[in-house]
């Protein structure tokens, strides 16, 4: 029945969905949590899955979790009010985030005898919820609890994200159309976060041309 990938329209889901749809059906999921910037996530989700490099790509599912009652209201991610452009990742930690999608994840899977659910998580990744032994466990506990056997596989968790953006420009994938910005204006990237940093960062170390649109240039 092929594989769940978790499929956000960021540079790291986008080009994992076409890498694997090379071998095996794709299931992108989208799971919805009630965070700032998701409207535009699932607009940029649209524009992909509508280029000929997803026609190999099934329809989304797009599920719902909400975190709302998990964090509080001034939340930075609930609010859209991003840490500022040159702050470390351990500032934008989101709590129990993979934990979250997963989860929502494996129950699709389960229902859609899926035996398999891909996520983008990249190398160095600091957070507690992107280690093999995580994935490895939660695989181990959702496939008791679910009854249905899945493997939980992070692919790239070897690579960084400007050999991501080499993998994708080979693909041929229109990488302008993702989307990896925290407060996202007018379905264009701030250039004002960090992930906004990150993005233009790894481009330049890729030796990729950035053509992603930036309501302003990211900082120098």
């Amino acid at each position: 029945m092929g594989v769940a990938v978790l499929f956000s329209a960021g540079l790291d889901s986008a080009v994992l969905a076409v890498h694997e749809a090379r071998a095996s059906l794709v299931h992108p999921v989208y799971v919805s949590c009630g965070l700032a910037w998701e409207q535009h996530e699932l607009a940029a989700v649209d524009r992909l899955l509508a280029t000929p490099e997803f026609r190999n790509v099934h329809a989304l599912a797009h599920l719902n979790f909400t975190v709302a009652d998990l964090y509080p209201p001034s939340h930075w991610a609930l609010l859209g009010t991003p840490p500022a452009f040159d702050t470390p990742d351990e500032d934008v930690y989101l709590a129990g985030r993979n934990l979250v999608l997963l989860s929502k994840a494996a129950i699709h899977c389960a229902q859609h005898r899926i035996g398999r659910i891909a996520i983008g998580t990249l190398a160095g990744n600091p957070f507690p919820d992107a280690t093999r032994h995580f994935f490895e466990s939660l695989a181990r506990a959702v496939s008791i609890g679910l009854a249905h056997e899945i493997a939980i596989d992070a692919p790239f968790m070897h690579m960084h994200k400007s050999d991501v953006i080499r993998l994708g420009h080979e693909l041929g994938i229109p990488l302008e159309l993702t989307l990896s910005c925290m407060n996202p204006r007018g379905g264009l990237h701030c250039g004002g976060c960090s992930k906004c940093r990150e993005r233009r960062d790894a481009f330049n170390e890729a030796g990729v041309e950035d053509r992603t649109q930036y309501a302003r240039q990211p900082l120098r």
